[in-house]
């Protein structure tokens, strides 16, 4: 075995399972009293955290993320922050507010302006004075970015998303409890369920992999094959339960090895058409995998790939060699949208295949993919 030398980065206490939510007011509380509570658009879905809060004898002040972060939905949010003197940062929502609750408790302290420190697009300084207590409770089962290090951000005017980097943006506390997701509409299951398949996948087949990461994505996919395909039939509380699971398995997997090649494309391609990022894997995951089993020549990649193919073909029926387009064929079949209805144009494409090449996902592919490899994936995934 490989001698470990890493760090597995986490947050710093996950409290998982049903009912965790209901009792997270207290420890919220012993973080700081002045609450910015970080919403998605429908901030009444937030009232039942907000009276625990206020019950536990915080003054809060509510902000809304209607939509992906975006640079000057974040300064809008900093503002209010510094303004009503925050001292703890808690996100209730999908992966859009965990990201921006995540991106205002690192930035409200900060002496930089926010361009400093975003990668690609601005210099990726480090963070140089700690954020704000961060609480993230996710109410979707997707991104993992409740026990990530970093905050992904749309820039406009770049038309690129990037991330807000920095291992002290791990958040203080992880609350994943599966019933904040039960009747998550089906749309947003389909599309978040897939991007957590994704994010337990290209960890396990990254050049980053280890040990650790390799334990919690083995048992991962095939439990989120078989729990996405459950609720794609009907409401499953377990299901719920595994899908949460394995989103989170996959933000600790993502953080501590890396992605690959479907989130390399998924990042540009979401910053260039303003598309669902969820939607974005989801469409790219089966062409992907494809095009990394076309290009791999090291047995143990091979291996693995296998492996995948067999766990694909035991949920979702078929024959393993056919399984990358069972996948995408079930996926359609469940009414995820290809590229092109996502509003993808082959400009975007065009444009993906380059700006790739500097995503922090793809240097962790386990090959190498050229600009003309890519170009067939984000094809054959439209």
């Amino acid at each position: 075995m490989t001698p470990l030398n890493f760090a597995f980065a986490t947050a710093a206490e996950i409290r998982f399972g049903r009912g965790q939510a209901a009792k997270a007011a207290p420890a919220i509380a012993a973080l700081g009293r002045r609450v910015l509570l970080v919403t998605g658009a429908n901030a009444a879905r937030a009232d039942w955290l907000a009276e625990a809060l206020e019950g536990a004898g915080c003054t809060l002040s509510r902000f809304a993320v209607p939509r992906e972060p975006d640079v000057a939905l974040i300064e809008a949010a900093l503002l209010q922050a510094r303004q009503t003197g925050a001292e703890v940062v808690v996100a209730i929502g999908g992966g859009a507010a965990v990201d921006a609750g995540k991106a205002i408790a690192a930035l409200v302290p900060a002496n930089r302006p926010m361009m400093d420190h975003l990668e690609v697009v601005g210099r990726g300084l480090p963070l140089e004075v700690p954020p704000l207590p961060f609480v993230a409770i996710p109410t979707t089962a997707g991104t993992g970015a409740e026990v990530t290090r970093n905050a992904v951000i749309s820039v406009p005017d770049a038309r690129r998303k990037v991330s807000l980097r920095d291992a002290k943006m791990l958040p203080r506390l992880a609350i994943v409890d599966p019933a904040l997701t039960d009747g998550c509409p089906r749309s947003v299951t389909l599309a978040s369920g897939l991007d957590a398949i994704t994010q337990v996948i290209e960890p396990y087949l990254c050049t980053r992999a280890n040990p650790l990461t390799d334990a919690l994505c083995r048992d991962a996919i095939p439990k989120g094959l078989a729990a996405l395909r459950t609720l794609m039939t009907g409401e499953d509380a377990v299901a719920r339960d595994d899908m949460a699971w394995v989103s989170l398995c996959g933000g600790l997997a993502l953080a501590n090895a890396g992605l690959g090649v479907i989130h390399g494309l998924a990042g540009p391609l979401g910053g260039l058409s303003g598309a669902s990022h969820g939607a974005i894997c989801g469409a790219l995951l089966p062409h992907g995998l494809a095009a990394n089993a076309r290009a791999v020549d090291e047995p143990h990649i091979a291996a693995r790939i296998a492996e995948i193919r067999g766990w694909i073909a035991s949920s979702l029926g078929g024959d393993p060699e056919g399984a990358f387009e069972t996948l995408a064929i079930w996926s359609r079949q469940q009414g995820l949208p290809g590229l092109d209805a996502q509003g993808v144009s082959a400009e975007a494409r065009a444009q993906a295949a380059c700006d790739a090449a500097t995503s922090s996902s793809m240097k962790a592919n386990p090959v190498p993919l050229s600009a003309k490899q890519l170009g067939v994936i984000m094809e054959h995934a439209r």
